[in-house]
Parts: C-alpha cells; structure tokens; sequence
C-alpha cells in the first residue's frame, strides 16, 4: 500500500514540480558552471547502494562528504535558497517513482558514513526504503549523531503508519515554512 501511494503522489507531485526543477536548474546553472543536477551514490534498502538525484547547491568540485562535514561557503547563493526550502530535494521524486525511495523513511546515508552504516544496521533499519523525510529530520537529528538518528529511525520503522507518515509531511512542511 506505502509503495503505490509512494508512486501515485510523487507521479502527481512532478507535474507542477516539473517547471519549478526547470528554473532552478537554469538560475543554478547561470550562476555557477556545471550540471545543475547532482547525483550521488547513497545506501538504500538492504543496505544496496542507488544512485539519488538533487538539485546542485554546492560548487562543482565539492568533496563528496556529509553536508555537515562540508565548509559553509562550499554552498553557492542560489544553494542556500533552495537548501533553506528543501528545493534541493524535488529531483528525488523520480528516485521514489524508480523504486529506490519512498516519500518518508530514513534519510539515506553516504556509503562511507560507517557509523551510520553499523548503527543502521544494528537497529535493523535497512528493512525499509530511504525516504525524502523522516521522523529523524522533524526532531532535527542529523548523520553526525549516528546513534540518535538510528534509533529515531527504527522507531519510525516500529510506528509506521500511513497517520505517522502524514504527521511527517505536514511537519515537514511547516519547517520549511517556518524558515522563511
């Protein structure tokens, strides 16, 4: 049931998302040189790496670490924006459509984020898709707390519920909101 409303919505979601990719692409691209898009491979479901898709907000060139073990100023103008609005993130719904994701789950990790690799895996929690948003991200826990994150997630795993993953969203939403 989660896997066909993952579908359903973000196939309902890239329609109007779609133009919105487009012009941050191109204010991406007019600002600094490079692919406007990013991709990056993550750890996935039973622990399988994928490859995510994202709107580029740092410079080309950026070492490919946590956004948390990257310099500040590694971010571009354009990037702070749609980083502060979570816009980076819209490519990723072709990642759900593609299977590799679902719309709320444990925000997949780096393949060398080896503390959150065995933390994960010690909680069990490459059982499920890696989504956009997560219980995680609401409570403001991060990959530079690996044991606070796993245990955040498997709890979302003990809980899942189409209710919790609506909580999710909404509160999601809000923070982005709240940021303006």
């Amino acid at each position: 049931m989660k896997r066909l409303l993952d579908i359903a919505l973000s196939g309902l979601l890239l329609v109007p998302v779609a133009p919105v990719v487009l012009l941050l692409a191109l204010l991406i691209r007019l600002e600094t040189p490079g692919n406007p898009f990013f991709s990056q491979t993550r750890v996935g479901r039973k622990g399988q790496h994928f490859t995510i898709w994202k709107l580029r907000s740092m410079h080309a060139g950026t070492p490919d670490l946590g956004t948390h073990e990257v310099a500040p100023e590694a971010t571009t103008g354009t990037g702070h924006f749609i980083r502060r609005f979570k816009l980076d993130e819209l490519p990723q719904l072709l990642n759900i459509l593609m299977g590799d994701m679902s719309l709320v789950g444990p925000r997949p990790c780096l393949p060398g984020q080896s503390d959150v690799i065995a933390e994960r895996d010690n909680a069990g929690v490459f059982t499920v898709r890696p989504g956009i948003t997560g219980l995680a991200q609401i409570r403001g826990i991060d990959m530079s707390r690996p044991r606070e994150l796993a245990l955040a997630d498997r709890e979302y795993i003990d809980r899942q519920s189409l209710a919790l993953d609506i909580e999710i969203c909404l509160k999601t939403i809000a923070g982005v909101l709240a940021r303006r």
